[in-house]
């Protein structure tokens, strides 16, 4: 059985599965195009160069009313937001293709829930409780045996909103009035977190935090002392709002964890969901907790997710089976045919040996393989690597990148080198929890407060990073390297070799590279440094071969 779906919002994405294995998922944002948008045209026109045939069933993922008629009188193409009976769903035969293709629709709600259980490891027919937390939704579920979904309790409407709005109390840009936060300002919060020194609010934030978290959810300009209330317009980066930050990062998640430990059966699997479920330190907490005898979070936990999440729930519907196969770099190849200054690079076959070289001598090089990886993170496909020892390494990385300096850099690593160098004894393949660094020779991927947002990689999961993390390991002692993604600021990832090429010279790369081929910048001072410092070795012509 083939089955299209696409979900018409924000991180928005086409996935098609044939016979229960994942094909692709095509998202809007990559190819760097702007983060968080809906599908185009262009992506339709990507995902029927993918086809081979037919699909048998085309799917919507469910979202808001179009308007106030569907708001008021329901939709016959739309499954909605809310809603988890199989029953809301809508199921035409032969809607499309006159007559050879169903038409599909759920609600966004159960695409979450239905992405978790469908890609996690679970056994088909396995009980559990899912958790969806996001802009929208704060809700803990219940699936059983037979994938039937109830909810248990609706916690907290618009975590994720009520997350990211503190952000923009200190930030002086930021309206007050502004009904949203902004789409980003969730991850940046995330990273001033992990600078809070203290755990015990002032008695003026403990009513900031009430306020903000209890009743409905508010504009900060509806606070009634807002004049004189903690932290406004002190800046991100000022300590006490730091510190602020994971108070109320902690309180967010007590009010989960509590319900849980008071209504929940213990040891049981969770299924997390929703853009929350990219918070690591929140992943890393529901392990710890000691509640769950497992806990899933797919590499798709935010509406990039959705589409995958319907076409699964068609495919559950249709033949009774929840489950898929999938691996992660199943998005679309990278473009090696477009234009580019060839003549601004000297360019050798790749040798991993030489990379590393390169990488341990402070050369910052782009790295583009194969297909992109489906989700936010970037897991070796569509990476920037850098060695990890120096904590300037991570500043110039993020003048790279544009963006702010408090930010963190993660450590991509060898499996088997995962608990030498950060007490990881699991596989941690979609970099989604912490671990805490067992050195201070990792300074460029070690936070503030000892912990790493940890990726580890084996021969099997990747094996072209594998094979790089092994050589530098050789080189240095260490199979250890940042690793952020390739893209321009506020845009997803780079894939094709035209806009990685304007990246590496506009940006400051020293070269990058991709499908086989190392490209170095001559205009690049690290990469000119380099060549005279190898003239007592071998020139890297001498290393690799010529091109």
């Amino acid at each position: 059985m083939r089955i299209l779906a696409y979900n018409p919002g924000h991180d928005g994405s086409v996935a098609f599965i044939e016979d229960g294995r994942l094909s692709f998922s095509i998202e809007a944002e990559k190819g760097s195009n702007y983060r968080y948008s809906a599908i185009s045209v262009s992506d339709v026109l990507d995902v029927v160069g993918e086809l081979s045939d037919l699909p048998d069933v085309i799917c919507m993922s469910g979202w808001w009313p179009r308007d106030h008629y569907e708001f008021l009188h329901g939709s016959r193409r739309n499954g909605g937001y809310r809603g988890t009976a199989e029953s809301l769903a809508i199921h035409e035969k032969g809607r499309f293709l006159r007559g050879r293709s169903d038409y599909f629709s759920s609600s966004h709600e159960r695409s979450h829930v239905i992405c978790a259980l469908g890609m996690s490891p679970l056994p088909k027919g396995s009980p559990c409780y899912a958790l969806i937390w996001e802009g929208e939704m704060g809700t803990f579920y219940e699936i059983d045996a037979h994938g039937r979904i109830s909810v248990v309790k609706d916690v907290l409407t618009q975590p994720g909103n009520r997350y990211a709005l503190l952000y923009g109390l200190a930030d002086p840009d930021f309206p007050k009035d502004g009904p949203y936060p902004r789409q980003s300002d969730a991850g940046k919060l995330m990273a001033l977190a992990s600078f809070s020194n203290r755990s015990i609010a002032t008695p003026e934030e403990q009513a900031l935090l009430e306020f903000l978290l209890d009743g409905p959810y508010r504009k900060l300009s509806d606070y009634p002392v807002l004049q004189t209330a903690p932290h406004v317009d002190v800046g991100v980066e000022d300590a006490s709002f730091r510190d602020f930050a994971g108070i109320y990062s902690d309180a967010i998640f007590a009010r989960f964890e509590r319900f849980a430990r008071e209504h929940l059966y213990p040891g049981r699997p969770l299924l997390i969901a929703g853009g929350c479920g990219l918070n690591c330190d929140w992943n890393t907490k529901w392990v710890e907790s000691g509640l769950f005898s497992h806990v899933f979070v797919p590499p798709v936990a935010n509406d990039s997710g959705s589409a995958i999440g319907t076409a699964i729930d068609a495919q559950f519907r249709l033949t009774g089976d929840p489950k898929i196969e999938w691996e992660v770099y199943a998005g679309l190849p990278f473009r090696n045919d477009v234009p580019f200054q060839r003549d601004a690079y000297d360019v050798l076959e790749r040798d991993d040996h030489l990379v590393a070289d390169l990488l341990a001598n402070d050369v910052v090089l782009g790295w583009a393989h194969g297909r992109y990886e489906i989700g936010p993170r970037a897991l070796g496909n569509r990476s920037i690597l850098a060695a990890p020892f120096r904590d300037e390494t991570r500043e110039r990385l993020n003048v790279i990148k544009q963006r702010e300096r408090f930010r963190p850099i993660a450590p991509v690593c060898l499996r088997e080198e995962a608990e030498r160098w950060f007490g990881c004894r699991v596989d941690s393949p979609h970099m989604l929890y912490t671990f805490r660094a067992t050195t201070d020779r990792l300074r460029a991927v070690t936070h503030v407060n000892g912990t790493a947002r940890l990726q580890t990689v084996t021969e099997r999961s990747n094996p072209e990073l594998h094979a790089l993390l092994s050589a530098f390991r050789t080189r240095t002692g260490c199979g250890v390297l940042c690793n952020t993604s390739l893209n321009f600021k506020g845009k997803g990832f780079i894939n094709d070799i035209g806009d990685l090429d304007i990246y590496t010279r506009e940006l400051g790369l020293d070269g990058f590279v991709a499908s086989g081929r190392i490209h170095l910048l001559r205009s690049s001072p690290t990469y000119a440094a380099y060549l005279r410092q190898s003239r007592d070795r071998s020139a890297p012509t001498e290393q690799g071969t010529v091109v």
